[in-house]
C-alpha cells in the first residue's frame, strides 16, 4: 500500500494504491467523497485489494489543494468539504480519472481490465465514468446531482450499478424519481434503492451508517465486479 503519482492532462497528481497479493489483477478506481483521499478511502482501497483488485484512489482536489484528508466528524471539516466541492471542476476530474485508469492499465500488476466505484461526489464521478470512459464497469454509491446528467445516459455502453438511499438528504425525492424514470429502461443500468436509509449509509462509522444496508450494497458490488472484471 503506497502513494503513487499519476501524469494527467494538466499535470501530475497523487493517488493511493493498494496492490493485492496475487497479480496481475483487475484495476478498480476508488473515487473519493468530498473529504479527499482520507483514511476512509484508503481503508476501502485496502479492502478491495484483499478481494483481489488493484485499487487506486486518485486525489481529485489536487488543483485546489493537494492531499486533502478531512473527516466527517466536525462542522469545520464539513464546511471545508463543501467549499472544496463548490470549487471542484467535474469535467477536469473525469479527465483525471480517465488518466488514472489508463495509468493503472499500463501497470504490470494489472490485467488490463478496469472499473470504478465511487461514493457521494465519487458516485457522481463513477456515473460520468460510465458515460465518458471505456471503463469495463462502474458502481455509484449515492451519487449526487445525477438528475442533471441524464442526458449523457445514452453514452453508457458498459454495466453500471447504482445504490440509492430513499431518504438521501442531498438527493431530493423528485430528483430520485427523475433518475429512476430516466434510467429504468437502460439495459446496462441496475438501480437498487435502500428504503429508509440516508446519504452515506455505507460509510462505516458515519452518522447514517446502516450495517445491514451497507452489507447488502457491498455484497451486490462485489458480485457485480466479479462478474464484469474477472
Amino acid at each position: 500500500m503506497s502513494d503513487i503519482e499519476i501524469k494527467g492532462p494538466d499535470g501530475s497528481f497523487g493517488a493511493y494504491a493498494a496492490v493485492p497479493q496475487a497479480t496481475p489483477a483487475p484495476t478498480l478506481i476508488v473515487i473519493q467523497e468530498i473529504f479527499g483521499v482520507n483514511d476512509v478511502m484508503r481503508e476501502l482501497c485496502d479492502e478491495y485489494a484483499k478481494r483481489g483488485y488493484l485499487a487506486i484512489c486518485p486525489d481529485l482536489f489536487w488543483r485546489i489543494e493537494p492531499n486533502i484528508q478531512l473527516t466527517d466528524k466536525t462542522d469545520a471539516e464539513w464546511q471545508r468539504a463543501f467549499d472544496l466541492m463548490g470549487k471542484f471542476d467535474v469535467d477536469k476530474g473525469v479527465e483525471d480519472l480517465k488518466a488514472t485508469l489508463q495509468h493503472a492499465r499500463g501497470m504490470d500488476a494489472c490485467t488490463g481490465k478496469g472499473g470504478s466505484v465511487g461514493y457521494c461526489l465519487g458516485g457522481k464521478m463513477s456515473f460520468l465514468m460510465a458515460t465518458r470512459s471505456d471503463a469495463d464497469c462502474n458502481v455509484s454509491y449515492y451519487g449526487v446531482g445525477l438528475d442533471e446528467l441524464l442526458g449523457e445516459a445514452k453514452n453508457i455502453s458498459r454495466p453500471l450499478l447504482m445504490h440509492m438511499a430513499s431518504e438521501d438528504q442531498f438527493v431530493p425525492k423528485d430528483a430520485q424519481a427523475k433518475i429512476r424514470e430516466g434510467l429504468k429502461e437502460h439495459e446496462q443500468v441496475t438501480i437498487h434503492v435502500y428504503e429508509g436509509n440516508n446519504h452515506a449509509f455505507a460509510r462505516e462509522g458515519g452518522e447514517h451508517y446502516d450495517a445491514k444496508a451497507a452489507e447488502l450494497a457491498n455484497k451486490r458490488t462485489i458480485d457485480f465486479l466479479g462478474n464484469h472484471l474477472s
